[in-house]
């Protein structure tokens, strides 16, 4: 990678004379003539390293190394500096400066001194793109899903993440919701502030209220005392609000002005509160639909839809069921105390072919009654709890509208492989391809 480098002098042969020096060693140099315009230019971003004179008129060099290291630690600083401020020097080593050196300046030390700092940047930045990329994958692990679909939300969420924009998760019930709006908590810079979550549809208006925004003592019967909301709460993070398509008009208004101004006031209070939160909301309704009734306000409708993330309900990405059965199956049979090795081909075809209106949620419950009641050490159709089995047509394979040839094989490969309880020449036959064709495709699909 190419590094920029920021030089702050108020002496003009010394700042384009290092210019030139550096650039003549590959790389990029950004030029300040003061402090003020340094700490200006060093705002803007993209600085991996940041040489700076220590007596500056106004903004001294000393005062820009302690504002870039307060709020960048990991930027190195080389101090300049003559014979005579020596103890100056040492006393910005003292605060943090990466080096110094006194001018005359010697320009092959300086080259010296910089590479190998850039050298500790480089490695610093590669650990921190490291953890962040396990910090990701950890973040990722609750969601599971190798459909194209989810893959498509899991890139959503990674682009979201880290921005201040408004998110608005739709779905059915059951698909997953919150868990989509804790990963974009956890991958955001707010991770580290509350994340809060509020359930609408489980509230009454004045509770719903209160509840989000808080409210003085004598605001209404029962407020026996001062109550801070859910916003205040969420103050420096984020706030979930769950089922949002269930709130009234009246608390519909207030939210529109916390989202535009950023202020509200206690329910019964006159005191405006500013906060900082991002907002994630979620809902299994059709919001436009409520617009044209005249449930919804569109101009909040837009305000929370700034990006729209759409969770596929799990009828629409079945290849993923296998994924989630053998984890449900490994974390309740962990809970329940049971050795639970798998199931069996025809128990695996009929949990496939369901449909699961209740999605995964449903498929969860599923498994973990299937568990609780199974005898042995492998789940089968008896263990199911009714209506599982006898709701799916196990002789019949269900394609999906609008998905890829490639996902529509898996699928057929996967079922009849189940239906001939693995027997792969006997597969082979009834698909019509040679054995090596078969192995051929189970190792590429991952099967």
């Amino acid at each position: 990678m190419k590094f920029n480098i920021l030089i702050i002098d108020d002496e003009k042969n010394i700042r384009e004379g290092l210019s030139a020096a550096l650039e003549m060693e590959g790389y990029n140099t950004v030029l300040a003539e003061n402090g003020k315009q340094g700490l200006e230019l060093f705002a803007k971003g993209d600085i991996d390293l940041v040489i700076t004179d220590l007596r500056m008129p106004e903004v001294t060099g000393e005062q820009v190394m302690q504002k870039i290291l307060s709020e960048n630690p990991g930027v190195p600083v080389i101090v300049l500096t003559g014979h005579g401020s020596i103890d100056s020097a040492v006393d910005a080593m003292r605060l943090g400066a990466y080096d110094f050196l006194t001018k005359p300046l010697n320009l092959d030390r300086l080259t010296l001194i910089v590479k190998r700092a850039l050298q500790g940047r480089e490695l610093s930045l590669q650990h921190r793109h490291l953890q962040e990329e396990l910090n990701g994958k950890k973040v990722f692990e609750s969601i599971i899903g190798k459909s194209n679909q989810m893959q498509k939300v899991f890139d959503m969420i990674r682009r979201v993440a880290d921005t201040k924009a408004s998110v608005l998760i739709t779905g059915e019930s059951g698909v997953g919701k919150e868990l989509i709006a804790n990963a974009i908590h956890n991958l955001s810079s707010r991770k580290d502030k509350p994340m809060i979550r509020v359930h609408c549809a489980a509230l009454t208006e004045t509770l719903l209220e209160s509840e989000l925004f808080g409210h003085e003592k004598g605001s209404f019967s029962g407020a026996v005392a001062r109550k801070r909301g859910r916003f205040e709460l969420a103050n420096g993070g984020t706030i979930f609000l769950d089922e949002i398509g269930e709130i009234n008009q009246n608390v519909q208004i207030k939210l529109l002005r916390v989202l535009q101004d950023k202020k509200f006031e206690r329910v019964g209070g006159e005191e405006t509160i500013e906060v900082d939160v991002r907002v994630v909301a979620a809902t299994n309704k059709n919001l436009l639909e409520e617009i044209k009734k005249g449930n919804f306000r569109e101009d909040l409708y837009y305000r929370l839809n700034v990006v729209h993330i759409e969770v596929p309900p799990l009828r629409e990405r079945k290849e993923d069921i296998p994924l989630l059965v053998a984890d449900f199956i490994k974390t309740c049979a962990k809970e329940n105390g049971k050795n639970i090795d798998g199931i069996d081909n025809k128990t695996r075809s009929i949990l496939y072919n369901y449909d699961w209106p209740g999605n995964i949620r449903q498929l969860k419950n599923c498994i973990e009654s299937a568990v609780v009641m199974c005898q042995g050490n492998i789940i089968t159709v008896d263990d199911l709890p009714p209506g599982i089995a006898t709701g799916s047509e196990s002789d019949s394979i269900k394609i999906p509208l609008g998905i890829t040839m490639e996902e529509a094989e898996k699928i057929i490969i996967t079922e009849n492989l189940a239906a001939n309880n693995g027997n792969k020449s006997k597969t082979a036959d009834i698909l019509q391809i040679g054995r090596k064709t078969l192995h051929r495709k189970l190792e590429e699909y991952n099967l």
